[in-house]
């Protein structure tokens, strides 16, 4: 397979989304730089290099400026960047404790930052750089450290964008809803439910979904979109749970 594309650079790349995004932009035709601290993201390596794609593994903590730096410089120039490394877990406000919240801020948006930063400073001019936020920046219910994390990465989006523009990197962010990863099974059987009474396309999100969306804001396509935040959530942002199904008269 080639790697006409150039380099790109996937934090969080053992599983879930994160997984969901190496396997489409290798299929993409990308070079794949996975990272994660999770040693499994040797195997999903192995699985795609297995079947032709152009794909190396590092395991290491994003927040160690030294160790993402040494990366950046053994795999440069880059091409494209995607920070999807996050923590998360559901606990109302008033039982919220400081160390959890500094934690998941720590990783989410420092992590972001240090990645992002690191990674710009070997990025070729007309780069990509996409950030995963998340739908909970509008707010959460027993998620404020996470929604506060994630509103971070939106606004690190937005003034990246301004501060790369000479550069022509162009640096946006996929915000996604409720998606079918190891993040889903925080929350309560009944919580799941609910949640999918509420999504106007009558079903969770996969990590193809949000893959799709990573695929075209990191491609060459994306010529002339910066700075800006796509809401990747089946329409539950609009408010509006599941309609009656009907039936079109084409079917």
């Amino acid at each position: 397979m080639s790697s006409s594309l150039g380099t790109a650079v996937v934090t969080g790349a053992a599983r879930g989304i994160g997984r969901g995004i190496v396997e489409r932009l290798a299929d993409d035709g990308y070079r794949i730089v996975a990272i994660d601290r999770l040693e499994a993201v040797h195997d999903v390596a192995g699985g795609l290099r297995a079947a032709g794609a152009d794909v190396v593994s590092e395991v290491l903590d994003i927040r160690d400026r030294v160790a993402v730096g040494s990366l950046m410089e053994r795999h440069a120039p880059i091409d494209v960047i995607v920070n999807n490394a996050a923590v998360t877990g559901t606990y109302h406000f008033e039982e919220l404790t400081e160390e959890h919240f500094r934690e998941t801020f720590d990783i989410n948006a420092v992590g972001t930052f240090v990645v992002a930063q690191e990674g710009a400073r070997r990025m070729r001019n007309g780069g990509r750089i996409v950030n995963i936020a998340s739908r909970s920046f509008a707010g959460a219910p027993q998620m404020a450290h996470y929604a506060a994390s994630k509103t971070a990465v939106v606004g690190l989006t937005r003034a990246m964008a301004i501060d790369l523009s000479p550069r022509d990197i162009r640096v946006n962010a996929v915000a996604p809803g409720v998606v079918d990863t190891d993040m889903l099974h925080y929350m309560t059987p009944e919580r799941q439910n609910m949640m999918l009474s509420l999504q106007l396309l009558g079903r969770i999100g996969q990590p193809e979904d949000i893959a799709r969306a990573v695929s075209f804001l990191a491609s060459p396509d994306n010529r002339y979109i910066t700075g800006q935040v796509l809401i990747v959530d089946g329409g539950r942002s609009l408010g509006q749970g599941r309609l009656p199904p009907e039936e079109s008269p084409y079917a």
